[in-house]
């Protein structure tokens, strides 16, 4: 089985990405599916997050606040790292378990979407890595389009580790400079180099 990441900062198109990748053949781990399920209430992590960043993430029905629990890490590097120490090994966990069950099913490609791939985990792990990128500009203008704030859109954004210094640490980069269809054709060439290194 060849063990893909999937990667690019926010509102770089990653996940459209990724759907594409789904519908051509591949198994996909979402990793931000993997996140909202270890946040789940109840949750051993919700529980945890609760204990380090306070009640006021914590809504009356006991999901998580997101909006407040982002508010707070964006603006802390040290509270960043503390969320990545609470949520990331459950998510990895689940990772694990979900890797383990595509290799007993015989999957040919898996595809792992992990946007904090550089930053929380070890690019050397999987047989390759995409990175999806895309200007500064258009992505700051997508993310306030979705609802952020423009001040929080850029703390987001710097947050995270820049584009630039990740692509040479890829192995295939598709580049989101224009339209839609432009990117559908620039996934689907790596789609085949994908394909051609899984060797079916």
């Amino acid at each position: 089985m060849l063990n893909v990441a999937l990667t690019g900062n926010a509102a770089a198109g990653k996940s459209t990405v990724a759907r594409w990748f789904a519908e051509w053949g591949a198994t996909i781990i979402d990793s931000d599916a993997l996140v909202a399920e270890a946040q789940q209430p109840g949750s051993p992590t919700l529980a945890a997050l609760a204990v380090q960043f306070g009640p006021s993430i914590i809504l009356a029905d006991g999901s998580l606040n997101r909006g407040a629990l982002r508010r707070i890490v964006l603006v802390d590097a040290d509270a960043r790292a503390a969320l990545n120490a609470i949520v990331h090994p459950a998510v990895q966990e689940r990772r694990t378990e979900l890797v383990a069950e595509a290799t007993r099913r015989g999957d040919r490609i898996l595809v792992s979407d992990i946007p904090l791939l550089f930053e929380v985990l070890d690019p050397a792990s999987f047989d390759l890595v995409v990175l999806v990128d895309a200007p500064s500009a258009a992505r700051r203008e997508r993310l306030v389009d979705r609802g952020l704030g423009e001040d929080e859109a850029d703390q987001l954004m710097a947050s995270q580790i820049p584009s630039e210094k990740k692509r040479s640490r890829a192995d295939i980069i598709i580049d989101n400079r224009g339209s839609l269809d432009d990117l559908e054709k620039a996934a689907l060439e790596a789609w085949k180099k994908i394909h051609s290194a899984s060797g079916t």
